[in-house]
């Protein structure tokens, strides 16, 4: 379910309405039956969504808040357990009892405790159909006004609800993570003390798995608290889920944790639930889990699991499958054995699926709720091209109510698809005043991600700035840097903007956030010692400079008006090291301190971030980067990493030649 636009401003509305409200308590008259536990046990022994309904039908008179609470949260539970989840889904919300549901919630939910507030959120936006729907605005609205008083952990779950409706820059999330950054430092230190209470005593396997999970939100890697959590996820190891293994895998994998024979019961138990297992997403998971594990390998019977459910497989456990089965691989990659031979196989089945579930899609609402929660840049290479395919078929499908979402996810993919993003551009010019101002952000961001002006460019840019003027006091200020920095790539700087980001106050808080940058890996400092060569010297070459703007320049020279390499003298960095400061700040244009007739190169190395996925087409950081430098005096000269891991420089004396052509030649950009 995906709300509108509008849905903020009717929050909004509600939350002062709420305010106004005198705080006299809601619980003064409530009427319960005298033991809710009998109702609940009914609930659990339910099978199918039929017998709940009846359930509910039959004790919808009587039903607490809490009840009402454990039955969205039974429904959600036997939803999961289905293989085709977008039909069953709209089975439950069209069925009456669906309905009455739904309607004992809204009347109940002011009585609900936070945990089962922010729980039947989740469970009605997974359910809800509509474009508009009043329970879930009354929850979020019940949910902000208890903010203040929420944990952590609820917290971050209602920040993923928030996050499910695409309201990431809204105030709401603004609020939270004020909340989050006020309270840090209290947080970590209650979670040590609890943390330290229950060593105490004998931590339950609940228990164990909480402190596990704190841990990892503090990045703590005391060996002793490690030690002790993992005896007793040892202890209670069996008795675990999927979904808890795969977490605890993922976070003693974080924790550097190493115990060989914790691992290897790890990888029994999950074999074991594998062998068993016949649900795509519960399989998915446990793969996931075994290939993070240090002996990542899975068997022929594993490998037969996972072929068995392909069929019923959505794009999410495909793509979950593809990126462990790559683990596997190179991880095995130097035996070459049989077995690697049948995961080669494994992701051939695994296209082979991927391609037939794209191609029978028929509906953009439907394939764009399977693209919800994946990372285009997480998607199989061999399927990327087709999915664009599947989009551009729906093109005319995208609208003001999806125009976010598929912008989002195209910035993701570094595949430059023009038809798309013209398409992109054309719905923000016509359906502008119904677009949501928080979602400009998002709409922007793949045509600076990927370098690419829309044949309407300052009509379509112009018309989303106009759009957000009169929100720009309340964007949180990272985003509006954020937004900021995708407008300069384009070259486009609206004076509202501009006047919002360079003011003091403003800038004072940002100014703590600011760090330096680290120093050279071992790739860049082996091309440091060629370029050393090619110029003469390491005294000819500086490594990691900053310029005035603070742009880090991969490596500096200066050649003199007869092409020769002018030295630094004693005044050149030492390898890997940042200089203490950059050059004077005041001056104009960096050539104009070279002697006559001299210019500085800058070489830029690429990865392959800096260009887009399916063509070697610049993305828009790389190339504003290139102007900024060439601003300041610089010759700029970008190799890719493509070119220079090509068979044709496979040789040390090749990329020797090939560096020379560059600095010396003519040669502006070696992409």
């Amino acid at each position: 379910m995906k709300k509108t636009p509008v849905f903020l401003e009717s929050l909004v509305t509600n939350m002062l309405r709420l305010r106004a409200i005198c705080p006299f308590s809601w619980r003064v008259f409530q009427f319960r039956p005298i033991s809710c536990e009998p109702l609940i046990i009914q609930m659990n022994k339910c099978t199918d969504e039929e017998q709940m309904f009846g359930f509910i039908e039959r004790n919808k008179a009587i039903l607490s808040e809490k009840q009402v609470g454990c039955a969205f949260d039974m429904l959600w539970k036997l939803q999961k357990q289905k293989t085709s989840l977008l039909k069953n889904a709209e089975y439950v919300r069209d069925h009456p009892q669906f309905l009455t549901l739904h309607n004992l919630a809204t009347n109940k939910f002011k009585l609900m405790n936070d945990d089962t507030l922010v729980n039947v959120l989740y469970v009605t936006q997974q359910f809800a159909g509509e474009a508009h729907d009043p329970l879930v605005e009354a929850l979020v609205t019940e949910a902000w006004r208890r903010l203040e008083r929420f944990d952590i952990k609820l917290l971050s779950e209602f920040s993923s609800c928030l996050a499910d409706q695409h309201l990431y820059f809204s105030p709401l999330m603004g609020k939270i993570a004020d909340i989050v950054h006020r309270n840090l430092e209290t947080t970590q230190d209650l979670r040590l003390k609890s943390t330290m209470l229950l060593m105490s005593e004998d931590l339950t396997g609940e228990q164990a798995l909480a402190v596990l999970g704190a841990m990892g939100d503090m990045e703590s890697r005391n060996s002793c608290l490690i030690k002790r959590v993992t005896s007793v996820l040892h202890k209670h190891l069996d008795g675990y889920k999927p979904l808890e293994l795969l977490k605890i895998t993922q976070e003693l994998t974080f924790l550097h944790f190493q115990r060989k024979e914790f691992f290897a019961k790890l990888r029994e138990l999950l074999l074991s639930y594998l062998k068993n297992s016949f649900i795509p997403t519960e399989v998915s998971v446990l793969v996931r889990a075994i290939s993070l594990l240090p002996s990542p390998h899975l068997d022929e019977v594993g490998i037969s699991r996972i072929e068995a459910v392909l069929p019923q497989c959505d794009l999410n456990n495909l793509s979950s499958f593809a990126t462990s089965v790559l683990r596997w691989i190179q991880h095995d990659h130097m035996y070459l054995d049989n077995m690697t031979a049948k995961q080669l196989k494994l992701l051939q089945k695994l296209d082979h699926y991927g391609r037939q579930r794209l191609q029978h899609s028929n509906s953009l609402d439907l394939l764009r709720k399977e693209l919800k929660s994946l990372k285009g840049n997480t998607f199989p290479e061999s399927l990327l091209e087709e999915m664009i395919a599947t989009l551009q078929h729906f093109m005319d499908d995208i609208n003001y109510i999806n125009v976010g979402e598929i912008a989002s996810f195209i910035s993701s993919t570094d595949y430059l698809s023009t038809l798309l993003l013209d398409r992109i551009a054309s719905v923000a010019v016509q359906q502008i005043e119904k677009i949501h101002p928080f979602t400009i952000p998002a709409i922007i961001r793949p045509f600076s991600v990927l370098n690419y002006d829309p044949p309407q460019r300052d009509e379509f840019l112009g018309t989303c700035v106009q759009h957000l003027n009169s929100y720009l006091g309340i964007l949180d200020p990272f985003i509006l840097v954020f937004l900021g920095f995708s407008l300069a790539t384009l070259e486009y700087f609206p004076e509202d903007l501009l006047k919002a980001i360079f003011n003091i106050k403003f800038l004072a808080r940002l100014d703590s956030q600011l760090e330096s940058i680290g120093g050279m890996d071992g790739t860049q400092q082996q091309i440091f010692k060629m370029l050393a060569e090619v110029l003469g010297g390491i005294n000819c070459v500086k490594a990691s400079v900053l310029t005035p703007y603070y742009h880090k320049v991969d490596f500096e020279c200066i050649l003199d008006k007869r092409k020769k390499p002018l030295p630094y003298g004693s005044h050149n960095i030492a390898l890997g090291q940042l200089p203490e400061m950059p050059w004077e700040s005041n001056i104009e244009i960096v050539g104009s301190r070279l002697p006559p007739g001299a210019e500085r190169i800058a070489l830029e190395f690429l990865d392959s971030k800096a260009l887009c996925r399916n063509i070697p087409h610049m993305k828009g950081k790389s190339a504003m980067k290139k102007r900024h430098l060439e601003i300041l005096g610089y010759r700029v000269i970008q190799i890719s990493q493509f070119e220079w891991n090509s068979m044709a420089l496979s040789t040390k004396d090749a990329r020797m030649d090939y560096l020379r052509e560059c600095i010396f030649g003519e040669v502006k950009s070696c992409l």
